[in-house]
Parts: C-alpha cells; sequence; structure tokens
C-alpha cells in the first residue's frame, strides 16, 4: 500500500477522487494508526508518521468512498491524570462523514474492567464498535436554493424522522422511519397544506443507545447522545449505512427545499455519548481525553452540567474548531438552513459560570457561514446559574420557556398570571427589548418533544412514565398540566369536551402570539404518549404520531377489528391547526418583526393606540386589573392600521385589526366588544364550537354588543381594514 505525507487540513477523510487524505488530532498521542477496516474482520494498520501542530496525516492513494476505517492511539493511559489513551481501543474519527455498524456493549469498549474499574482493560473492541466510513463528497443539488424565510413568517415543525413517518399509511413500509420518508410527497403535502415553514429535526448527528438502555430492552429514541458531529445517524437511512446515509439525507433536504420548507438540525454540542469517568472509550476519551472534555479538579471525574456525565471543554481551540467545522459542514454541504442547540447555556460556559462574552458565541458572531443561519438556544443547562431565558446575544433567537409556563398556568386557571400573559403574547419584550432584539428572538411554544404532548398537557395532572424502567422517577414533576377532571382517558363527555377546547385555546393562542411559533409533530392530531412525559426511551407506538386513519400500531385502519379511537378529534383538531396557521400567515398584525408601542402612532388613520387592553367589561384595564388574583380574563385590541415596519419595499403595512377575548375562568362570562376601536366586528374563531369557528360561519357583532365565553374559551373578531 502507498502512503503519501498528505494534508493536515481538512480534518477527517477527504476524498478526492484519486484516494483518500486521513487527518486527526490528539495532542496526547505517542503514535496514531489508521486502520483500514475489511469485511472479513480483518484490518490494515498504516502509522500516520506526519505530524503538524498535533494534528497526524497521510494520503492513501486508490482508498474509495464506503472503505470503513478507524483509528488506534498509542499514547498514556493515566485516568487520575486525566489520560486514557489505549490502542486496543477501535476510535471513530470526530470528523467521520458517515459512521457504519453499532456498539453492541460488550467489556471490550470501555478501557477498564468491569469488576476493577480501577484496572486498564486491554481487549480489543475492534469487532464490537461502531466504523468511520469515507464518503464521497459530490452530489447533483441541481436547482437546490434555500427558501430563507424570514423569522417573521416562519412557522417551526418540531420533529422526529422515525417519530413523524412510522406510521403514515401512504409510505411504503421500507421507507417508514427513514430519511427518504422525509421526502415523500405524501409527507411534504402533510407539511405544507399546514403551513409548516421549517422542519426542526430532532437529533440526527450520529449517536448511539445507551448500554444502561439497551440492558432493560430500550434503547435513545430522541438521540441526544452524540458520537459523530458530521455524519448523519444510519439507523435513519433506508438502504445502507457505508456512505449511502449521507446521499439520502441531502436528498430529502432538497425536496424538502423544493416544498419551501427550511431544515433546522436539533444539535448537541454540550457534551458526548462518552458518559461520565465509567463510560466507554469510543473515540474523544481515547484521542485525547484532557482536550475534549472539561475535567474535575480530580482529573479522572468530569465536570457535568449536562446531566449526561460530560460536559465538552468549551475553551479548548480543538473543540471549538470541532463544532465550528461542523456548523459549516452542515450549512454548505448539507444545505440545512439552521440549527436549535441543545442546553446551549452550555456552550458558554468557558470556565464554570454563564459567559455571554464566550469565545463560541465570538466566533459564531463573526463566521460568514454560520452567522446567516438560523440560531435558535434551548438557553438553559442543569448547571448552577443554568437558566439563561432572555440573556443570549443579539444574533440569536431562544426557546422561551417562560412563554411555555405562563401560557399553561393562564389556562389551567392559575392567579395573578394576566401581567406575565400580556408580555408573553406580545413577544416578550421583557426579555429580548434591553439588548436590541425584536419579538422574533423568541422562539414560543407550548409543547415539545420533552414533556407532555398537547393532549396529554390537558388529560394528566402526573406524568406516567413507568415504561421508562424507573419507577416513574424521571421527568418532570411540575408540569403546569390540567387534566380537566379526569386522570387519563375517560368516557365523560363533559371532560371531554373541556379538554378538546383547551387544546383549541393553547394552539390559538400559540399562533396568535408575536414571535415565532413552534409546533410539536403530532399536535395537530392531539397525539398522545399515555402521560408520559419523558418519552426518550420509546422507540414505539407511545412515541410514534398516529396519523388519523391508522391503528395505534400503524397499520392500516380497515386491518384491525376495532376502529381507532378519537380520529374524529384529531381530524377536527388538525382541520383547526391549520386554520389559525393559515389565519397567522395571512395577517401581519399577529407577526410583527416590531414590539408594540401601547400608544397612536403618526400617521394612523383612525387615531387608536397599537395595541389595548379591556377587561371583559369593555373597560381599559386599570393596575388593580392586571393584579387582582382571581382575574383570568381580558379583551386584547390589535390595530392592523398601526404597524410601525414597513414592508419589504419600504411600503406601509396595513392589515386588518383584531379582538382577542380570553376567558381562562372557570365560569361563562359575558364580553362587551368595546366602543370607539371600531364598530363592525366578525367572530372568526369561537375555541367553545367543535370545529373552532362559529357554526354556519362568522358571526357579525358590533360595538358594545356583548357575547358569552364560555369557561376556558377565547374568541377572536376581525375588523377589515
Amino acid at each position: 500500500m502507498q502512503v503519501w505525507p498528505g494534508q493536515a487540513y481538512p480534518l477527517g477523510a477527504t476524498y478526492d477522487g484519486a484516494g483518500t487524505n486521513f487527518a486527526v488530532f490528539s495532542e496526547a498521542a505517542h503514535r496514531i494508526e489508521l486502520c483500514l477496516l475489511h469485511d472479513d474482520g480483518s484490518e490494515t494498520r498504516t502509522e500516520l508518521r506526519e505530524t503538524d501542530a498535533f494534528v497526524r496525516h497521510a494520503y492513501l492513494p486508490g482508498v474509495m468512498p464506503g472503505q470503513r476505517y478507524g483509528f488506534r492511539v498509542h499514547g498514556p493511559y493515566a485516568p487520575e491524570r486525566g489520560m486514557r489513551c489505549n490502542a486496543a481501543k477501535l476510535l471513530l474519527d470526530p470528523y467521520a462523514r458517515a459512521v457504519s455498524g453499532a456498539v453492541d456493549w460488550g467489556e471490550e469498549v470501555y478501557g477498564y474492567h468491569f469488576g476493577s474499574p480501577e484496572r486498564r482493560n486491554d481487549m480489543d473492541s475492534g469487532p464490537h464498535t461502531m466504523a468511520s466510513v469515507v464518503v464521497n463528497p459530490y452530489f447533483d443539488w441541481g436547482d437546490d436554493r434555500p427558501p430563507r424565510t424570514d423569522y417573521h413568517r416562519t412557522v417551526i415543525y418540531e420533529a422526529h424522522v422515525k417519530g413523524l413517518t412510522m406510521t403514515h399509511p401512504a409510505l411504503p413500509a421500507e421507507l417508514r422511519g427513514t430519511y427518504a420518508a422525509l421526502a415523500h410527497p405524501a409527507v411534504l403535502e402533510h407539511l405544507t397544506e399546514l403551513g409548516v415553514t421549517a422542519l426542526e429535526l430532532m437529533p440526527v448527528h450520529q449517536f448511539v443507545d445507551d448500554h444502561r438502555l439497551v440492558d432493560m430492552g430500550l434503547n435513545n429514541y430522541w438521540g441526544y447522545n452524540t458520537i459523530g458531529f458530521f455524519a448523519p445517524h444510519n439507523a435513519y437511512a433506508s438502504w445502507g449505512d457505508r456512505g449511502q446515509q449521507v446521499l439520502e439525507f441531502k436528498s430529502a433536504v432538497r425536496a424538502l427545499h423544493k416544498a419551501g420548507i427550511e431544515v433546522i438540525l436539533d444539535v448537541v454540542y454540550n457534551h458526548t455519548a462518552e458518559g461520565n469517568h465509567l463510560g466507554p472509550t469510543l473515540s474523544f476519551r481515547g484521542l485525547d481525553n484532557a482536550s475534549y472534555y472539561r475535567l474535575a479538579d480530580s482529573p479522572r471525574h468530569y465536570m457535568d452540567t449536562t446531566g449526561t456525565g460530560n460536559s465538552l471543554l468549551m475553551r479548548s481551540p480543538h473543540v471549538l474548531q470541532l463544532i465550528m467545522d461542523s456548523l459549516r459542514y452542515w450549512v454548505t454541504e448539507m444545505h440545512v438552513d439552521g440549527f436549535r442547540f441543545d442546553l446551549a447555556a452550555t456552550l458558554a460556559r468557558q470556565f464554570h459560570e454563564v459567559d455571554r462574552l464566550s469565545s463560541f458565541f465570538d466566533l459564531v458572531q463573526q463566521d460568514p457561514v454560520v452567522s446567516q443561519a438560523k440560531l435558535i438556544a434551548e438557553p438553559w443547562d442543569v448547571g448552577e446559574g443554568g437558566y439563561q431565558v432572555g440573556n443570549f446575544p443579539p444574533l440569536w433567537t431562544e426557546w422561551n420557556g417562560k412563554y411555555r409556563d405562563t401560557v399553561r398556568d393562564l389556562w389551567r386557571g392559575e392567579p395573578r398570571t394576566l401581567a406575565e400573559f400580556a408580555s408573553r403574547l406580545t413577544g416578550s419584550s421583557d426579555l429580548y427589548q434591553d439588548d436590541g432584539r425584536r419579538p422574533l428572538a423568541s422562539i414560543n411554544f407550548v409543547t415539545c418533544h420533552d414533556g407532555f404532548t398537547m393532549h396529554d398537557l390537558v388529560a394528566y395532572d402526573e406524568k406516567h412514565n413507568e415504561d421508562n424502567g424507573e419507577d416513574n422517577r424521571d421527568g418532570e414533576n411540575h408540569n403546569r398540566s390540567w387534566n380537566c377532571g379526569a386522570e387519563g382517558p375517560t368516557d365523560d363527555p363533559a371532560v371531554r369536551e373541556l379538554r378538546q377546547r383547551q387544546m383549541r385555546n393553547l394552539t390559538a393562542t400559540l399562533l396568535l402570539s408575536q414571535g415565532v411559533p413552534m409546533l410539536s409533530h403530532g399536535d395537530e392530531f392531539a397525539r398522545t404518549q399515555g402521560g408520559n412525559n419523558n418519552a426518550y426511551c420509546q422507540d414505539n407506538t407511545v412515541s410514534w404520531v398516529r396519523w388519523p386513519g391508522t391503528a395505534p400500531d400503524g397499520r392500516a385502519a380497515g386491518d384491525v377489528a376495532e376502529e381507532p379511537v378519537e380520529d374524529s378529534v384529531a381530524a377536527r383538531h388538525l382541520a383547526f391547526t391549520r386554520s389559525m396557521v393559515w389565519l397567522r400567515r395571512d395577517h401581519p398584525v399577529f407577526r410583527r418583526r416590531r414590539f408594540f408601542q401601547g400608544r397612536t402612532l403618526r400617521g394612523t388613520p383612525d387615531e387608536l393606540s397599537d395595541i389595548a387592553w379591556f377587561t371583559p367589561e369593555g373597560g381599559q384595564m386599570r393596575q388593580r386589573d392586571w393584579s387582582a388574583a382571581q382575574a383570568r380574563a381580558l379583551t386584547v385590541f390589535l390595530n392592523g392600521n398601526a404597524i410601525s415596519e414597513p414592508g419589504p419595499r419600504g411600503e406601509r403595512v396595513k392589515d386588518d385589526s383584531f379582538l382577542l377575548m380570553f376567558n381562562a375562568s372557570p365560569e361563562t362570562l359575558d364580553f362587551v366588544v368595546p366602543l370607539d376601536h371600531g364598530h363592525q366586528w366578525r367572530i372568526v374563531v369561537d375555541t367553545a364550537c367543535p370545529e373552532g369557528v362559529p357554526p354556519g360561519g362568522a358571526a357579525k357583532v358590533t360595538a358594545g354588543d356583548r357575547i358569552t365565553l364560555v369557561d376556558h374559551s377565547m374568541a377572536v373578531l376581525q375588523r377589515p381594514t
């Protein structure tokens, strides 16, 4: 075999049409062997003799795409000093573009013996672990163009590749649960009809199933257990894992773009799948443990602000380079449009505290590629001072956990919520205005993958996570949920009606709030997880979306003796959700780019303020009305004639005006249509109605009329410009 010196950059395996350049960083290694893996289980080892700035490299002519490989690192093994090199462990390339196989979780993949954690384990991990794959980078993108949807027009749909597509009746069995399924016309049609503009995929970076879960007969379904930051997860590929997963993912992105849908990746750069000091040696740990991980004062152990056993060392230039190279790769080579950063507060921890001026933010800000993508932070972690909602730099948007909590509290009847609810409804200016950000910095959500589904939020007071095998100890205990009078499934028609009304309330509130709305996959169908609020390990019908017309196990309805339950409810809620998305799309007053000013703006034709707040009796809200303990109802006026921001060509934006009436109280109330804010109105939404709209279409009312809203309901009134 010929071995040429090669280049130290780019890192990873780079195929150029005639051979492959291999480059890998390790400051700890004395010697690194590149191992080419063969189908008969043998391997060919080649020492990487060239070194530049701790990067070992070589070029091998004739090494083609599909070649599996790994590294063996010779160096110090001294856990008490933070060093864990062991050449008996075949290591993944941190820059691998594809990964083949899976971990079988024998003792061989660990650096110590199970019965004696202090004793070094020299068993060969090669036959028991995953392999990196050389990938052909060439792909015909055709005329692919990123949609580049402005934030104020964005509607995000959070989804799991497998969960969204596993039971879809129109998909061939071999495509279900794969990247190819995302590109299927039936899935694209659903998303476009719903009005979705961005698909936010739960982790698709290569991840591994935890040893503990595998022993329990479960797996890491959510995927927040990354081991490869450049590789699409191989289990979501429909036709092989020797690089085919890369082509399939690119094809899915191309199809989604053609449908006008952006692709946002949920990325986990805060930790890896190698866990704590008792975790496996799969890649980073064996290459250079101290350069990749944040070690504790006792270097045998790890600092952990993620709850997973380790945290990446964000003051290491090599970690920062890895993350930035990964982000740029997914934008430039895979054509994704944005990222949602899991536990993003950890990325800001250069030392111990969360630092808004950390190097990571500096690198993102100045990067001409990454800075132009959509950047969404989950603005918390589990470390001290980790709750950072409202504190990320101006370039970033944030999952607004305070929005979620306040909207849930209002509709479940918590006292003294009106004032904060008003702030959340109008874009959370208290969180984002001081640092120059706008309402669009707030990614609004009521539910997401983590926690109850929308159906379960109104059907359960308590979590029911027994299937997770932890005696119901896992998952959030304080869910701000309300079961509406019965825990779980019930035949009580009054409870069922109230639950459906509450789902319409939550959906309408979300989609008519200022900011960027995010829907959780399946909520449009009233999906249930049976009260499980932590379904991270449930790769089954607990987590999979059950599409209307299918049985709970995904078969077509005609294939089972019993008709699937609640299809009529699912269909009605889907229709209502669509109508709210499209109401938002058609009316810029619900998706303003600037905050309301609460006053009359110069040139406003009707000389009314851009927003006004009223009691149910039609009077202006006073201070004591906001703070009244039992006050759970109000009306808000949104003036479509007073939108201050111009349109894309500098034109003045005009819209219809709206009244939003909220009755989150436990009793029926009469709402007076405010005087002097428009004479003729139409009731276009009434969540007390099973379809969400008044029977027979929009009902007409005039200023001063009384509108009766039953308990836990809301109405939307529209006045044409």
